[in-house]
């Protein structure tokens, strides 16, 4: 409703409103109370433990676990049951504790509003004005508000005077921003208005509450709060994980229809068709992620205080392809730094600079401010003690009404110098210049505005000496100076961290709500395309931004400070706040940059890398326990088809299942090469079913030419009817081409990369260790496995190196297709 937005003028606003200059009495605000309720942010009903657990189960991968470790009790296999259901609590306890954390960030939010506010009642003579609690205000209500008060609500003024806000709270702003009343006439602006959760810095202001409650500006950033959609490390193991369902719900189907057809076999094969999908299922991804996303976590809050507050978006930050930034503050300090100084035909003049800084000299001395704002803290810092060498008499703060400031200085015996500075138009509607020279110099500043600078106007006034103090009806007939020009001060590692994330694929994006021309200036000096600047933006503009990229493909970052970034915080696939956001923007992130050394970017950099570390040691696991395990799963399927006998023994699959994964643990220690961590680390379910099906189909021939060995190596055709010496030369063969394939796929790296073997070379050199001595142990014997004659051992090696060969070969052309990818 219009009210609530406060268009119009403030007559018209308090008529709809049902209100006037002297607020409401009190049995409308009573009243009133009743309709529109209390004037408190909602509540979230938080979800009860029990429901919370029963949501983690949706998971696809969750579900499936569950499923096999039901399954495999059903069967007897107590041993797979406890360690899949184990795994399964461990999701479920993330996922419980995460949305834990994510409720504690909408508390920060109640604790923006103030707890009592001035406000006056109409009819009431005893008590004209009161004060009254927060929670009892309804829109119409007329407040007061003075230095130090907090913004109960959302208002439009209606009476002000030299009132500045802080709204760091809603946009991140750490300079006061001046707010005035509109005229009577006088359509309502945005600052006209303050909302709920800003303070103000200085002066008073009399305003009319628009809106309360759930309907304000500040609700509506946690209403966002609550929303936001699955990131990209959701999506992805999402995906993948919909792919293996589809495996395994196929597989044992096939086993038992298989083994019932051609082997007359029934239901006693339902343990072996259970350890089949039990073995293509990476029973130690939620433990391989934990612990590399962990460890990535506490590396990175150790050496760059990078704090990780939700462990999957380390693996979001690795897959950044788009960040999102401001201007301020990121890319600048936050602090401005003069140009030029120009005269009235654009030529450079420092004495231009010299009456500008006795401006902010003098108007810092007898105006008594606590301290230089930003412009004039840089014309002091430019031209140095030349302020400070004429003889003060008075000033003329600075207001946001009249948008210039006024020192006065003794100028030649018996006259007194007024020297103004402040916004162009402003100065220039108080100089005795024509229209013509007015235009001229209006064109001027809009050039050098255009360039991406900020502008003061200088002018000056000779005025004869006198003893009464000066006030704005002085600042008349003035004699026009110049410009000073300003341009914001990039931070000093700025440029160095762009060029690190264009290097890591990551392309940055400008987000602000800067006057383009300033943005855009700011991107040249920084070699960033001015093309990737988006300016004069609003909030929502940021929000609509993000999820446009997100749906674009975009893997994208967010880096807010302020309420007013959270929605686009939660649409981003990581949001990020940098150590000085307010406390909900923190509370809301997933990512809090810490350190007070490193800059934003580079903080963020180092982020990137190291998700990029965490998520290509997942993409290793992956890529070779899901080949391997599918190349096994079609072998055993062939070999069911070929062999009057099970090719392997359930006990033996598990056991087999046992070592590979336990050796895999090393992925989560290993280092990934250079060419891991140069681009994007997505996880890309179609990618990942290219991948998994050429390599297992690569496996599952290896396991078909040990047959072969088979049936040459030992005693002839009729040893394939024995039984233990086939499953002990399976055994063994299955190891040792995952201890292979473990070497050979890792993400990014090559065999003869790195000098000193790593975790994953001497977890596969033990885990071959396994394969060949396992079978003769005494182990082996109560497995049902048997010792080798060294003849098969040696056709066995002939084997693996020509599927060493293979895979390689085959691993170096996908490498390359790979990076012809965008």
């Amino acid at each position: 409703m219009d009210s609530e937005t406060g268009e119009g003028t403030s007559l018209q606003v308090l008529r709809r409103l049902g209100s006037g200059p002297r607020g409401l009495t009190g049995a409308e605000a009573a009243a009133r109370l009743t309709e529109y309720g209390e004037n408190t942010l909602p509540r979230q009903r938080t979800a009860p433990w029990p429901l919370r657990v029963a949501r983690g189960l949706r998971d696809p991968f969750t579900a499936v676990l569950l499923c096999l470790g039901l399954v495999s009790a059903a069967v007897a296999s107590w041993g797979t049951a406890a360690v899949i259901l184990a795994l399964v609590a461990v999701s479920c306890g993330l996922r419980v504790s995460g949305e834990h954390r994510a409720d504690r960030s909408l508390s920060a939010l109640r604790e923006l509003v103030a707890g009592t506010a001035t406000v006056l009642r109409r009819g009431d003579e005893d008590a004209p004005v009161r004060e009254i609690p927060v929670s009892e205000l309804v829109p119409g209500d007329v407040i007061r508000l003075g230095p130090g008060d907090m913004v109960p609500a959302d208002v439009r003024l209606l009476r002000s005077r030299g009132l500045t806000v802080h709204q760091a709270a809603l946009t991140g702003e750490s300079a006061p921003v001046a707010k005035e009343a509109a005229d009577a006439g006088t359509p309502a602006a945005e600052s006209h208005l303050c909302f709920q959760g800003s303070g103000v810095a200085t002066g008073s202001a009399t305003a009319v509450v628009l809106a309360t409650g759930p309907r304000t500006r500040l609700a509506a950033a946690q209403g966002a709060l609550r929303r936001g959609e699955a990131s990209a490390f959701d999506r992805s193991v999402h995906g993948i994980s919909w792919v293996l369902i589809r495996f395994m719900l196929l597989t044992p189907p096939l086993v038992l229809m298989a083994n019932a057809a051609l082997r007359g076999r029934g239901l006693e094969t339902l343990p072996f068709a259970v350890a089949v999908a039990v073995g293509l299922t990476p029973e130690m991804l939620p433990v391989i992620v934990t612990t590399c996303l962990a460890r990535g976590a506490a590396l990175l809050a150790r050496t760059h205080a990078v704090i990780v507050r939700r462990l999957p978006a380390l693996h979001d930050l690795g897959a950044v392809d788009v960040l999102c930034v401001d201007k301020t503050g990121t890319l600048t300090q936050d602090r401005p730094v003069v140009e030029r100084a120009l005269d009235t035909a654009g030529r450079d003049d420092p004495d231009v600079l010299r009456w500008a800084a006795v401006n902010a000299w003098w108007t810092l001395q007898l105006a008594e401010l606590p301290s230089p704002d930003a412009l004039d803290e840089a014309l002091l810092e430019a031209a140095g003690p030349a302020g400070e060498e004429e003889d003060g008499v008075d000033a003329v703060p600075f207001d946001p009404v009249r948008r210039i400031s006024t020192a006065v200085v003794r100028g030649t015996p018996g006259t007194h110098t007024l020297v103004v500075k402040g916004a162009v138009d402003d100065v220039l509607d108080r100089c005795a210049t024509d229209a013509a020279e007015g235009a001229r110099l209006r064109a001027l500043a809009a050039r050098e505005a255009e360039a991406g600078l900020r502008l003061l106007a200088v002018a000056t006034a000779e005025r004869p000496a006198r003893t009464r103090a000066y006030t704005p009806a002085d600042e008349r007939g003035l004699t026009f100076r110049g410009f000073v020009t300003f341009r914001d001060a990039p931070a000093p590692t700025a440029a160095e961290a762009l060029r690190e994330l264009a290097d890591l694929g990551v392309t940055v994006k400008v987000l602000t709500g800067d006057h383009p021309a300033t943005a855009a200036r700011v991107c040249r000096d920084l070699g960033l395309d001015p093309a990737a600047v988006h300016a004069r933006c609003t909030p929502e503009d940021k929000a609509r931004l993000v999820t446009g990229l997100r749906a674009a493909g975009h893997t994208v970052g967010f880096l807010g400070d302020g309420v007013n970034d959270v929605p686009a915080l939660r649409a981003a696939d990581v949001g990020i706040a940098p150590r000085g956001a307010v406390d909900v923007a923190r509370e809301t992130a997933d990512v809090v940059l810490t350190d007070r050394d490193d800059t934003d970017l580079t903080a963020i950099g180092h982020a990137i890398t190291t998700g990029r570390h965490s998520s290509g040691n997942i993409a290793s696991y992956l890529r070779v326990t899901l080949s391997s395990n599918l190349g096994n799963v079609l072998a055993m399927l062939a070999a069911g088809l070929l062999l009057p006998f099970l090719p392997m023994l359930p006990a033996q699959v598990l056991v087999q299942n046992l070592c590979f994964d336990t050796a895999q643990l090393a992925f989560a220690y290993d280092r990934p090469g250079a060419d891991a961590l140069r681009r994007p680390a997505v996880l890309r379910p179609r990618a990942f079913l290219r991948f998994i099906t050429g390599f297992g189909v690569l496996n599952a021939v290896a396991d078909l030419a040990t047959f072969g060995v088979l049936a040459l190596a030992l005693r002839g055709p009729d040893a394939l009817d024995d039984r233990t010496v086939f499953h002990s030369a399976w055994f063994t063969e299955n190891l040792l081409t995952q201890a292979l394939v473990m070497v050979l796929l890792r993400t990014g790296r090559g065999l003869a990369e790195g000098r000193a073997p790593g975790p994953v070379v001497r977890a596969a050199a033990l885990l071959a260790v396994a394969g060949l001595l396992l079978p003769p142990s005494p182990l082996g014997g109560a497995l049902g496995m048997t010792a080798l004659p060294l003849a098969y051992y040696l056709l066995l090696a002939v084997v693996l190196a020509l599927y060493a060969l293979a895979l390689t070969a085959i691993r170096v052309r996908h490498d390359r297709h790979d990076r012809r990818q965008p």
